[in-house]
């Protein structure tokens, strides 16, 4: 067995799986791949790089964001603990800073002595020891395809908690809750 575990992602949740293994005392291996290679949607080449919002949503602990978020604190999160240190306003949601908040999760990872970032693309899901992949939406293909062997599926699916767009129109407002995230009613 190694004497290591082998994190693949460097994401929310690889960094996040990376900071927890390592402050237990047990060496990782981060492997990333940027900045050797890009998604169309990354920008950056910091760890934990927010592609798509700035938002955690809601703080507020009577939902379930905010009671995970609420969770995550009181179990030690180091994430959690950064993105409520670079939050910006945003009602009752936690919103960052994306480029301060990647470049402070990189910053605790790169001086953690436990943690090795390897920035490359892995290609091959390693055989031996402990895997961890944490390579979210934005796997690259060539890992994809090994994803799939490894599961002997013919297809991955990525499910996000997007809104669905509506008509204004084709809602009955006065049967409808009406509200946002600053608490301001407006019509």
């Amino acid at each position: 067995m190694k004497d290591y575990i082998t994190v693949i992602g460097g994401g929310l949740a690889g960094c996040e799986a990376a900071l927890q293994i390592a402050n237990k005392g047990i060496k990782v291996k981060l492997y990333e791949m940027k900045p050797i290679k890009f998604s169309e949607a990354h920008t950056n080449k910091n760890l934990a790089e927010i592609v798509c919002s700035n938002s955690f949503k809601s703080n507020l602990i009577t939902n379930a964001c905010g009671l995970l978020k609420e969770e995550l604190r009181r179990l030690g999160s180091y994430l959690i603990k950064i993105a409520d240190a670079v939050k910006v306003p945003a009602g009752q949601a936690l919103a960052v800073d994306r480029d301060i908040f990647s470049k402070e999760v990189t910053k605790l990872i790169e001086e953690n002595k436990n943690i090795e970032v390897i920035y490359e693309e892995v290609i091959k899901i390693p055989e031996d020891g402990i895997v961890i992949i944490a390579t979210g939406p934005l796997t690259s293909e060539s890992f994809s395809k090994e994803i799939l062997n490894f599961l002997e599926e013919n297809e991955l699916y990525f499910y996000d908690a997007a809104a669905p767009i509506i008509e204004k129109s084709s809602i009955n407002m006065d049967i409808a809750f009406f509200g946002d995230r600053y608490g301001k009613m407006r019509r």
